[in-house]
């Protein structure tokens, strides 16, 4: 931390000292943060209508690893990464976490994928013909093997399954469809192994989804077992949600099982987190921060993205420190004096002492953070001063690139 910035952190911390806010156990709760990065935010990615290769993208999951390691190294709080099977399928799971250990990371969430087989045109677990569910829950059953074998504590789950048509199906009929399939991968996982349950309100099915919101999905966790909780991704509501009231809901029932965060502008847009509604992302922290502290939570915080025009390793480096800036904010709220505003009927002080957090800049004390952590004060342009992409893109010359197909 150069002399400016350091005189700028001190200054911050004075400031927060006087607000009554403890320096010191900011800084320990943000060194304790975690978040877990995409193996497939690695890969190439696109659009419907086109994929953009760039130079250096990984050539498979190990490569990825390497990718991944490097925002590890230069942000301090991402030691995992979540992979997504068949797209991350190899040969030797133990060679895989092998590989990662000695990188310094672990593998995360497993995700299984069964949506872009063509027998899904219908479904998976909901799917009307018995062999088609018989073949998506061998591969939720793989799934919880490769689990197994990489160490990985979460299996985490979202389906396309839904219906185009009026008509086309039965709600209740593929739901059942669902639980049965699900309550065989659920007796099939570890005991120390949580299964979180994704949902989204529309794409590719159009008509409905069978896990179109918190409420069904919640209630499918439910008939499962307290192992299953529900997953939070911020681009799977319709515009306008309170997402943050949906968080202290599920936070309240024990069933916040996860976030797989990003941004949108219209739909499942999949930006870089924090880029279109800051202030949501702050206000979700602030729901996850007041029941932190309680020591109620187990938060799997995960970031799914698609990165198809900005540089893949960089805007996952910007999303992490936008998460810790947003976590930051949420640890100066001054807890007391909401609490008083809220009981007083204060509303306009209530609502400002939140703006007086996420108006505070805070970056200088993630900086320092993360230098705390062997990372850097300026992880996106450490890394462009590192030469690690133009290393890796004259390795990785040959061979096809990895993406999503």
């Amino acid at each position: 931390m150069d002399v400016a910035l350091r005189r700028q952190y001190e200054g911050l911390r004075g400031a927060l000292e006087e607000r009554g806010a403890d320096p010191d156990w900011v800084e320990t709760q943000l060194r304790a943060q975690r978040v877990e990065t995409p193996s497939w935010g690695y890969g190439n990615s696109g659009t419907r209508f086109a994929v953009f290769p760039q130079p250096g993208v990984p050539r498979n999951p190990f490569e990825k690893l390497e990718d991944a390691a490097q925002v590890h190294r230069l942000t301090g709080i991402c030691p995992s990464v979540a992979i997504h099977i068949p797209w991350d399928r190899v040969d030797d799971y133990a060679a895989l976490r092998q590989h990662a250990e000695s990188l310094g990371m672990t593998i995360g969430a497993v995700n299984p994928n069964v949506f872009q087989e063509p027998e899904y045109r219908l479904g998976s677990v909901c799917n009307p013909d018995p062999e088609v569910r018989r073949r998506a829950t061998d591969h939720l059953l793989e799934c919880v093997e490769i689990a197994r074998q990489v160490g990985s504590k979460v299996l985490s789950l979202w389906f396309a399954d839904g219906t185009n048509y009026a008509g086309q199906d039965s709600f209740l009929e593929r739901r059942h469809r669902m639980r049965e399939c699900l309550a065989e991968v659920y007796e099939a996982m570890p005991d120390d192994t949580r299964m979180l349950l994704e949902y989204k309100f529309y794409e590719p099915a159009f008509y409905e989804t069978d896990l179109a919101d918190w409420g069904s999905s919640l209630t499918m966790c439910q008939k499962l077992g307290r192992r299953a909780q529900v997953l939070v991704d911020l681009g799977h509501h319709p515009q306008g949600t309170n997402i943050e009231q949906i968080v202290a809901f599920l936070l309240d029932e024990g069933r916040l099982g996860g976030f797989h965060f990003n941004d949108r502008r219209y739909g499942d847009d999949d930006l870089i987190t924090g880029s279109v509604n800051p202030f949501q992302l702050f206000l979700i922290y602030n729901e996850l921060v007041e029941v932190q502290t309680s020591g109620r939570s187990n938060v799997a915080y995960m970031i799914d993205q698609s990165h198809n025009v900005e540089p893949k390793i960089e805007a996952m480096i910007l999303s992490v420190t936008t998460l810790q800036e947003a976590y930051a904010k949420a640890l100066i709220v001054d807890r007391e004096a909401l609490r008083y505003a809220q009981r007083s009927g204060d509303v306009l002080r209530a609502h400002r002492v939140l703006l007086d957090a996420y108006d505070t800049d805070v970056r200088t004390i993630c900086a320092k953070v993360r230098e705390d952590l062997g990372g850097a004060a300026d992880p996106v342009e450490a890394f462009r001063a590192s030469g690690y992409l133009e290393r890796v893109a004259e390795e990785r010359r040959e061979g096809a690139q990895a993406g999503w197909l």
